[in-house]
C-alpha cells in the first residue's frame, strides 16, 4: 500500500477552498485550489443544489457558504485528517506556523508602514533598498515556512498548493510586482491567512 497522501475529492476541495477565502469570486476560487473555473463552477452549482454554498449576483456578488455548508464542510475535512491518520503531524506543522505567524506579520507591517525621522509613515516605496531589505527577510521566512507546508503536503496533498502560491508571490514581488506582499489577493500575506484559516478549520480551532 502506497503511504502517499491521497488528493482530497475535488467537490470537497471546492467547498473547503471557499471556507477559507470567505465570500468571493468563482476566478479566486479557482486560483486559491488550483482548478479550472468551468470544473469550480460545475462544484459551485452541485454544492448550491445541495444547500451547501449559496451564490450573488451583480458586480459585488459572488458565493458563499451557508450555514449548511459551514458544518459540511468541519465535519469532512476533519474526518479526511483522521482517515489520513495524520491529525498529529497537521497539530505538529501548525505549531511551527504558530511561531512564524508573528515574524510574517511583523514584515507585512514593515512592508506599508516605515519609520522616517522617528514617525510612522505610509511606506511608498520609493526607497528600493528599504524595500530590499524587508524582501530578504521575507525570502529568510519563506524558506522555514515552505518546510512547514512541505510537511503539511506529505500527509495531506492539498498543502501542497500553498507552497506553490506562497513561492510564485515571493517570486513576483521579487521580480517588481510589490503588491504580491500585502495588496493582491493572491499576495504572500492573503494566501498565509488562507492557510492559517485552513489549519484552523482542519484542527477545528476556533479563530480568536
Amino acid at each position: 500500500m502506497s503511504n502517499l497522501p491521497q488528493p482530497t475529492s475535488t467537490d470537497l476541495l471546492v467547498l473547503h477552498t471557499l471556507r477559507c477565502v470567505g465570500f468571493t469570486s468563482l476566478a479566486r476560487v479557482s486560483e486559491a485550489a488550483g482548478l479550472s473555473e468551468s470544473d469550480v463552477e460545475s462544484e459551485l452549482i452541485d454544492l448550491a443544489v445541495a444547500g451547501l454554498v449559496t451564490h450573488v449576483s451583480g458586480d459585488f456578488g459572488g458565493w458563499g457558504l451557508t450555514e449548511a455548508g459551514h458544518a459540511a464542510d468541519a465535519e469532512r475535512i476533519s474526518d479526511e485528517l483522521d482517515t489520513a491518520g495524520a491529525r498529529a503531524a497537521v497539530t505538529a506543522a501548525f505549531d511551527e506556523f504558530l511561531v512564524l505567524n508573528p515574524e510574517l506579520l511583523d514584515l507585512c507591517g514593515a512592508w506599508q508602514l516605515r519609520s522616517v525621522d522617528g514617525v510612522a509613515t505610509l511606506n511608498d516605496h520609493t526607497d528600493s533598498a528599504y524595500d530590499s531589505r524587508v524582501l530578504d527577510r521575507l525570502t529568510d521566512l519563506h524558506r522555514r515556512a515552505d518546510a512547514v507546508c512541505a510537511d503539511l503536503a506529505a500527509v495531506v496533498l492539498r498543502f501542497e498548493r500553498y507552497r506553490m502560491r506562497l513561492t510564485g508571490a515571493l517570486i513576483r514581488a521579487r521580480s517588481g510586482a510589490l503588491d504580491y506582499v500585502t495588496d493582491s489577493t493572491a499576495s504572500y500575506h492573503s494566501v498565509w491567512f488562507q492557510l492559517h484559516e485552513d489549519l484552523l478549520v482542519t484542527l477545528g480551532i476556533p479563530r480568536h
